[in-house]
């Protein structure tokens, strides 16, 4: 397992999809009886994948998580990359309409949040970002001369500029003079920041005291890392999570929103609002414009503007009427 951690990381892959192959491996070694991967073969991958769609009833955007885990085990790790899987091609992913909040229900959930959270969800919805790539903001991100953000290493490790609401300037700035504050008792008893690249910290030792690289929110508590030395991370995605839920709910809005629906939102309304698709997929950080025209989709009025024929024949039958 150690050999597949390496791997991963000389391959640049994210601490997240290295721990999610991680956990595969392991499940696909046990549910062979701890017999090296070597000595199995393509049936007994097959057999595995099956066995998680039919006895486990596991979705199929998870099965094809663990088959691309498999498909790493093999061709970069064990180099003896696996032939054809009879009867297992990757399993077909539904595509569903994501939930996207109307004005009202955006303020009405702002109005049940506080801290933390209340700028969060506003910089997401303000912004288009992703969850993990809000609480990673650092204070060299945020550009309040242009009323930008930038995001680092966003999804597909790709870095790009997103507008900075001016609605958010105030909270924000609110939020970086106690955090100032923070920093410098951090600096004073020598807790450090995380998740700096080991190359460019060790080009700047003194990179984890530096006001710049420090994260706009950041966690209540510090942890001791595997070196001894203390450390502040950001906000846990969960706080975020949990106060979103809570203030849906409070709010009793009728849809099964989260995070990432702000994110829909912003998608949407910038589309309503006439914004170019090109646009929004920019500021989406979207790799296809396939992945963005799924806004087009939850429109008010459809993706080409098409009117409900029942909207015309209920307008006719009251001009008849009168």
């Amino acid at each position: 397992m150690e050999l597949v951690r390496r791997t991963a990381r000389e391959n640049r892959y994210s601490r997240r999809t290295e721990e999610a192959y991680v956990h595969w491996i392991r499940r696909y070694i046990y549910a062979n009886e701890r017999r090296h991967p070597k000595d199995l073969s393509e049936a007994n991958v097959a057999a595995f994948l099956s066995r998680l769609a039919a006895e486990e009833g596991v979705s199929a955007s998870t099965q094809n998580q663990a088959l691309a885990a498999l498909r790493f085990l093999y061709d970069r790790v064990l180099t003896r990359p696996l032939g054809r899987l009879e009867q297992i091609e990757p399993a077909q992913v539904s595509r569903y309409v994501p939930v996207v909040l109307s004005d009202s229900e955006v303020r009405a959930i702002l109005g049940h949040l506080t801290g933390a959270p209340q700028l969060g969800v506003m910089i997401m919805y303000g912004s288009g970002l992703r969850l993990l790539e809000c609480l990673r903001l650092r204070v060299k991100d945020i550009d309040f001369d242009r009323r930008q953000i930038i995001v680092r290493q966003g999804k597909g490790g790709k870095d790009r500029r997103t507008p900075l609401a001016d609605a958010c300037v105030s909270p924000l700035r609110t939020m970086l003079r106690a955090r100032r504050a923070q920093f410098v008792h951090d600096c004073r008893t020598k807790v450090g920041t995380t998740e700096i690249a080991s190359a460019l910290a060790k080009k700047y030792p003194n990179l984890d005291y530096d006001w710049n690289w420090q994260y706009v929110f950041a966690a209540r508590r510090t942890f001791i890392d595997e070196a001894g030395r203390r450390r502040r991370h950001h906000l846990h995605e969960t706080v975020l999570q949990r106060a979103v839920k809570a203030a849906v709910n409070a709010t009793k809005v009728p849809k099964r929103a989260s995070c990432h629906s702000f994110r829909h939102s912003f998608a949407t309304h910038l589309l309503e609002g006439g914004a170019d698709i090109r646009t929004v997929q920019e500021l989406l950080g979207h790799r296809d414009l396939r992945t963005t025209m799924i806004y087009t989709h939850v429109l008010d009025r459809g993706p080409l503007g098409v009117q409900s024929p029942a909207d015309r024949l209920w307008r006719n039958g009251l001009a008849e009427r009168r």
